[in-house]
């Protein structure tokens, strides 16, 4: 394994990892317990969805619209396992594992290493995915413990430890004009979507971007 795949992987684990601990702090002040709390890191480990759900619990929402928009956001994840079947290859008891841990930063670790070698992107995958399930959990239980004393989770900074981790992913990859045009485009449909739908559903609308683009192209 390189030293770039660790040293990617391993950032990203505990850069990612952390803001678990502010879905600790406001799964408990939506009103779940701290055993439900750990097990919605332990069981669904979709940060997006996890805190769909405890915002529309703690919202008053019920139990089904909880769902319905915890699974809207987790749609991607299912594409994400699409893209890395063949790259991974694997069966049986490893194939469960290797959902569960199929998310952005696993994903995208693993398809940054991949033109190095696939051997690299299979190790980036497991080691970002395993990573961040870990210390993921840990910090759960903390922030959930701790939800009182901790207070804001913004005044703590960990409400920017995701951006700054894709941000530090994504630049990367802008190569040329084509790539920075979708991902302009990309923010401001999101910023222009905020404000009018709910939370989440701007990010996720803006995969018409990237699709638009790549249509273009084709034709």
């Amino acid at each position: 394994m390189s030293r770039a795949v660790i040293r990617d992987s391993l950032s990203i684990s505990i850069a990612v990892g952390t803001y678990g601990a502010a879905f600790g702090v406001a799964s408990v002040a939506a009103g779940l317990s701290l055993l439900q709390t750990c097990a919605l890191s332990l069981l669904l480990f979709s940060g997006a969805s996890q805190f769909a759900v405890a915002g529309v619990l703690g919202a008053g929402g019920s139990a089904v619209s909880a769902i319905m928009a915890s699974a809207l956001l987790a749609l991607r994840n299912g594409f994400y396992g699409a893209r890395m079947a063949p790259l991974l290859q694997v069966r049986g008891v490893k194939r469960l594992l290797a959902s569960q841990i199929t998310i952005d930063e696993s994903t995208a670790i693993a398809l940054a290493h991949e033109q190095s070698s696939k051997e690299d992107a299979r190790k980036g995958f497991w080691l970002t995915g395993g990573g961040i399930y870990l210390f993921w959990n840990l910090a759960t239980l903390l922030g959930a413990l701790g939800a009182n004393a901790l207070g804001d989770p913004a005044q703590w900074g960990l409400d920017a430890t995701i951006p700054a981790a894709f941000l530090g992913l994504l630049w990367p990859r802008l190569t040329n004009t084509r790539a920075r045009l979708v991902a302009i485009g990309s923010v401001a449909l999101a910023l222009i979507l905020t404000p009018l739908l709910s939370p989440g559903i701007p990010i996720i609308a803006c995969v018409l971007i990237p699709i638009i683009a790549g249509w273009r192209v084709r034709s």
